[in-house]
C-alpha cells in the first residue's frame, strides 16, 4: 500500500481508501461485511469511511461496523483512521440535518454510540448549510475536536469559495481543516474544473475522492448495458437513465485504454485520479473481497503517458449531442 500525506498535516492515509455508503446496511450479509473489512485491512488499508445515514436504515453502517471493530479489529483501532460526517437528513424535525451546532454534535454522540468509540479519526460537515452562518458549522467541527470527541475536522461537498472560507475560520478556531471530500471520478472531474482540488492545495488540505469509480460505471460492469442485480437496477444512487448507449460506447473505450495499460477498467480510473495534484486518497465501495484487491492492483502502475492523457479526455469529450 502507498501512503499519502494529507494535506499539511501530520496525517498519511492509504492511497485507496474502503467507504461504507453502500453494502454496509442491513440489506447486506453481515458475514461478507466482515470479510470485506478484513481484506481491505489485510491489504493495508488503514482508513475506513462511514457517515451518520450510511444504511439502510440510517445508522445500520455504523452499526455493522461498530461489531466487526469489537470482534475483528479490537487490538488494531490505532491502526485505523475512522471517519463520520453530518449533514444530510438523519431525523424527523428542525434539528435533523444540514449545519446548526445542535444537530452536528448531537449526531456525532449518536454516531459514537452505535460505533462502540469513544472518538472517531476525523468528523465531518457532510454538505455547506446556505441557512446556517459557516461560523457555527465550523465551531461546531472545532469544538467536537477540543471535546475529544474527534481528532480532526472535514468538509465534503463544499464549493472552492466554501471550502476557502471554512480552512481561514477552522484555521482562526486553532482546529486547522484536514479534508475536503468531493465526488470526484474520470466521469465527473468538477473538483478540477471548479477549483476545489486547486483551493484545497493552496490550504494545504488533503482530498478524498468519493464516488471514485463513478457509482460504479468504470468498474467494467456496464460495458454491455445494465446487468441484473447491479446498483442501477436497485433504485439507490445510480440512475439508469445516466447510463445511456453514448457513456456505453465511452466506457468501452476507456476500457481500451485501460487493457493497453494491462489494467482494469478500475484501476486505471482510480490510477488516474491519484495522478492529479493534491489527491490524498480514493474511496472505494465493494460487494465482493475481489473488487478490493483490484482496486488496490492500481497501485502498481500510477503513471500516464501525454498520448493516454489525450486519448482519455478526447473520449471523454465525446459526448452525445
Amino acid at each position: 500500500m502507498k501512503y499519502n500525506r494529507c494535506g499539511r498535516s501530520g496525517v498519511l492515509l492509504p492511497a485507496v481508501s474502503l467507504g461504507f455508503w453502500h453494502n454496509f446496511g442491513d440489506d447486506f450479509e453481515h458475514g461478507t461485511k466482515r470479510k470485506l473489512c478484513r481484506t481491505a485491512f489485510d491489504l493495508g488499508i488503514t482508513h475506513f469511511d462511514l457517515a451518520n445515514n450510511y444504511g439502510p436504515p440510517y445508522g445500520s453502517a455504523e452499526l455493522a461496523f461498530g461489531k466487526i471493530l469489537r470482534k475483528d479489529f479490537a487490538s488494531h483501532r490505532d491502526e485505523m483512521i475512522i471517519s463520520s460526517k453530518a449533514g444530510y437528513y438523519m431525523w424527523p424535525g428542525p434539528y435533523g440535518e444540514w449545519g446548526s451546532r445542535k444537530y452536528l454534535l448531537a449526531s456525532l454522540d449518536q454516531s459514537l454510540k452505535r460505533l462502540g468509540l469513544d472518538y472517531v479519526d476525523i468528523f465531518y460537515s457532510h454538505r455547506f448549510d446556505p441557512n446556517t452562518p459557516l461560523e457555527e458549522t465550523m465551531g461546531a467541527l472545532d469544538h467536537a475536536v477540543r471535546s475529544g470527541r474527534a481528532l480532526y475536522a472535514g468538509i465534503s461537498n463544499y464549493d472552492a469559495t466554501a471550502t476557502r472560507e471554512a480552512a481561514r475560520i477552522l484555521r482562526g478556531l486553532g482546529t486547522p481543516c484536514l479534508i475536503h471530500q468531493p465526488r470526484f471520478s474520470l466521469l465527473d472531474q468538477t473538483p478540477i474544473t471548479s477549483g476545489v482540488l486547486k483551493t484545497c492545495d493552496d490550504e494545504g488540505i488533503g482530498c478524498i475522492a468519493f464516488s471514485a469509480l463513478g457509482q460504479g460505471m468504470l468498474t467494467g460492469k456496464y460495458l454491455k448495458g445494465i446487468p441484473k442485480g447491479s446498483r442501477a437496477t436497485q433504485g439507490k444512487s445510480l440512475n439508469p437513465d445516466s447510463i445511456s448507449e453514448d457513456v456505453i460506447r465511452r466506457l468501452n473505450k476507456l476500457n481500451g485504454v485501460a487493457l493497453k495499460r494491462s489494467q482494469s477498467l478500475a484501476q486505471m480510473a482510480i490510477a488516474w485520479l491519484l495522478q492529479n495534484k493534491g489527491l490524498t486518497s480514493a474511496l472505494i465501495g465493494a460487494s465482493k473481497p475481489e473488487q478490493i484487491t483490484d482496486c488496490v492492483g492500481a497501485l502498481k502502475n500510477l503513471s500516464f503517458s501525454t498520448a493516454e492523457h489525450t486519448e482519455i479526455a478526447q473520449i471523454l469529450s465525446h459526448q452525445q449531442q
